[in-house]
């Protein structure tokens, strides 16, 4: 062969190995580098910074992942009560996260000794704050029962430790999510590198607040604290501080912690993950276990309870030393085996809060996506120079609820948050006001007969707005100059109903209910502002990225 041929052909060789060599290392980097311009992402001069290798949304505490998916939403047994409020509905639910168990009483008294390091209670400022986030103990006296033990021991005694929380409002619940998630961010920022966290100098003026973290991050830099920096930004590996605080492009701060809506309790409870035939999916299952039978058929534990509850008139358990139930009251969590999914005690024990408020329909005519009544919409208040408009301790907004007990609506540190308004809602077909509780639900707004609705009036006999459907009895309550609390009752006969917008859902049986109140279809409404010894509660996250995590690992 002619020795320039060859020379040609080692020069081609050599130039496609470079080309090959050029596009694999394009190739390996391109993640951090921009698709749409070419420009670096993640450059040392300050560029623009994400995080290219986040792989999925990490589990946080507590929680146990539940992959969305259909399902017949709705009545399995007879309606022998004869409410007509849980008629079969297809929905499809969002893949999410759910607390394994309901939160204990050594999960809740963790929030009440950092929120009462935080707002001490012998302070006159923040007394309330406490005050209004203590459960109810007294909701286990009974007028004919000796129940005293459990009021006085129930919430703090170690003895109950790993017992469901009562006694909590579905007010009180949210909040303590809410608390639940600025801790566990707080965590995450410190484990990544962006922050330091001092326990011992709480200040309740600069309280963590996830949200305000994420608008103004830089609030939290107060400079040094007995040598050590209070910082809020990435150090790298030698230590020195980046510059870039953990902006929602970095993936270390996580979705809100919060109640589970009423759709997704069901969905879980069901634990379908592995039961595919036609009459599960279809809505035949009755229990968050298989079987038509509260007693266990297998071999080792034949006959035993599956779960925690009355089994008939003065039996709370059962025979004692034979086959009953392991609890008279409540029991420890995870007394009892978990559903497919691994949540425990989706029957029984306690009932459970759930985030919706009540009504007795199901609109799935309307939406059958992520169903979910009780969605309020707000944004953050803003100041005059811009700055989003942060509560301090004069800002604190108290409401006297209907049982006299008083709470507070906001906490220093928050950012304020006022209702949207027709900026955000001009020309929209998807949502027209801030409050959307009552769309679509029977009252006049929604009525195609509407001009048959007639006037009504208030307590005091001054003409009110036109009467909804849910005629429940408006009770007036407020506070005197010296702080003596004024009840006005609406006696009138004309009530109709115990519904309205203040009303929640909450599903599952309890130890004080019977076998019908299993199933996770049943469903029953509670002031939301009151409490009871036998509704207790659990958090919910919602999934971010894909589906399943099966599917996702394989992609990767």
């Amino acid at each position: 062969m002619d020795m320039k041929k060859v020379i040609s052909i080692k020069v081609l060789l050599i130039l496609a190995l470079a080309v090959v060599s050029t596009s694999c290392k394009k190739s390996s980097s391109s993640k951090n580098s921009s698709r749409a311009t070419g420009w670096e992402i993640n450059s040392r001069d300050g560029g623009f910074q994400y995080n290219t290798d986040f792989k999925e949304q990490e589990t946080a505490p507590g929680l146990v992942f539940v992959e969305g998916g259909t399902f017949t939403k709705g009545r399995v047994q007879d309606d022998v009560m004869h409410d007509w409020n849980n008629s079969p509905n297809q929905q499809h639910v969002q893949s999410f996260y759910m607390d394994e168990s309901e939160v204990t009483n050594l999960m809740y008294v963790e929030y009440l000794d950092y929120m009462k390091k935080l707002y001490p209670p012998d302070d006159d400022l923040y007394k309330e704050i406490y005050k209004g986030i203590l459960p109810d103990t007294l909701v286990w006296r009974n007028r004919l029962g000796f129940n005293e033990v459990m009021t006085d021991n129930y919430l703090r005694h170690p003895a109950y430790a790993e017992y469901p929380v009562v006694g909590v409002s579905w007010i009180q619940a949210v909040e303590y999510a809410n608390w639940r998630t600025d801790r566990v961010n707080e965590l995450n920022l410190q484990r990544n590198g962006y922050r330091d966290i001092n326990v011992s100098e709480m200040d309740p003026e600069n309280y963590f607040n996830t949200s305000r973290y994420q608008v103004d991050p830089s609030a939290y830099d107060t400079g040094d604290t007995d040598g050590r920096r209070n910082r809020n930004v990435k150090v790298d590996e030698d230590g020195n501080e980046t510059g870039v605080y953990a902006s929602m492009e970095t993936g270390v701060i996580g979705p809100k912690y919060r109640l589970p809506t009423e759709t997704e309790w069901e969905y879980a409870a069901l634990g379908l993950s592995e039961l595919r035939s036609y009459n599960l999916y279809r809505g035949r299952k009755k229990y968050p276990w298989d079987g038509q039978y509260t007693r266990s058929d297998k071999r080792k534990i034949k006959g035993d309870q599956l779960a925690n509850f009355k089994q008939g008139k003065g039996d709370y358990g059962g025979i004692a030393g034979w086959s009953d139930d392991g609890a008279d009251i409540t029991n420890a969590v995870k007394s009892y085996e978990p559903n497919d999914y691994g949540l425990y005690d989706m029957a029984g024990n306690v009932a459970e809060w759930v985030a919706d408020v009540y009504r007795p329909i199901i609109d799935d005519e309307f939406n059958d996506f992520n169903y979910y009544r009780g969605n309020v919409y707000t944004k953050n208040a803003i100041n005059e120079d811009g700055t989003v408009k942060v509560v301090t301790s004069d800002d604190i907004v108290y409401d006297t609820l209907s049982n006299g007990k008083v709470i507070a609506r906001n906490l220093p540190g928050e950012i304020a948050e006022i209702p949207i308004d027709e900026n955000e809602t001009y020309l929209r077909t998807n949502f027209d006001k801030s409050n959307a509780v009552n769309f679509r639900d029977g009252d006049k707004r929604s009525s195609r007969y509407f001009e048959s609705f007639n006037d009504d009036e208030t307590v005091d006999g001054s003409d009110s707005d036109t009467r909804k459907m849910y005629n429940s009895p408006k009770h007036s309550i407020s506070r005197d100059s010296l702080g003596n609390i004024v009840r006005e009752y609406d006696k009138r006969n004309n009530r109709t109903s115990l519904i309205n917008d203040e009303v929640r859902v909450y599903k599952g049986g309890s130890w004080k209910d019977r076998e019908y109140w299993l199933d996770p279809a049943q469903r029953r409404y509670f002031p939301q502002d009151m409490a009871t010894d036998y509704i207790g509660f659990r958090c919910a996250m919602s999934r971010v990225g894909s589906k399943s995590k099966t599917k996702n690992k394989s992609k990767n």
